[in-house]
């Protein structure tokens, strides 16, 4: 091999290698659009207004599943696919302040953050066999009617959210 040739396939071998070690971490953020939600209205209420940063998840659709099932006889079903959806909890913070009961040091801020996560989903799909059985001998080699077989396939959802929630010590001069 040429010294060009060899360049050439090592930045190739390079590029997918790079492409391979980052879709992982793409398929982990799930798009998601952030949202502040302005609760200025409270201010009549509370001296200070509390913050709440979130977003509002995207679902990515997947390809359908199920096309390739086929059923004991060896006929392929007639199919609802399944679709998967993935998509993500959002980064969620909601920051109160707390009221200054002690009136000499300041107390801080009541925080309750969630960190964004991952959620898969597929939709629910159904099932129906055909209603012809495979050729038979005693019927000339004709197939035979049945009774189709029906299913429902189940929904699911997968996830894992996760919160905490504590005291933010306010800095001093603030």
């Amino acid at each position: 091999m040429n010294p060009k040739t060899q360049a050439g396939m090592g930045i190739l071998v390079t590029c997918l290698a790079s492409a391979a070690m980052a879709s992982p971490a793409l398929a982990a953020s799930a798009p998601v659009a952030p949202v502040d939600i302005p609760l200025h209205g409270l201010s009549t209420v509370l001296p200070e207004t509390p913050v709440l940063r979130t977003g509002v998840p995207i679902p990515v659709p997947g390809a359908p599943a199920g096309f390739t099932q086929r059923a004991e006889g060896g006929l392929q079903p007639l199919l609802v696919p399944q679709l998967p959806l993935s998509t993500g909890t959002p980064e969620t913070l909601i920051a109160a302040p707390l009221p200054d009961i002690e009136g000499d040091r300041p107390t801080g801020r009541a925080v309750l953050a969630a960190p964004a996560s991952e959620v898969q989903a597929v939709t629910p799909g159904a099932v129906a066999g055909l209603p012809l059985t495979l050729p038979r001998a005693e019927t000339l080699g004709l197939p035979g009617l049945a009774l189709p077989p029906a299913g429902l396939l189940a929904p699911s959802l997968t996830g894992a959210v996760e919160s905490t929630m504590g005291l933010d010590a306010e800095e001093p001069g603030h």
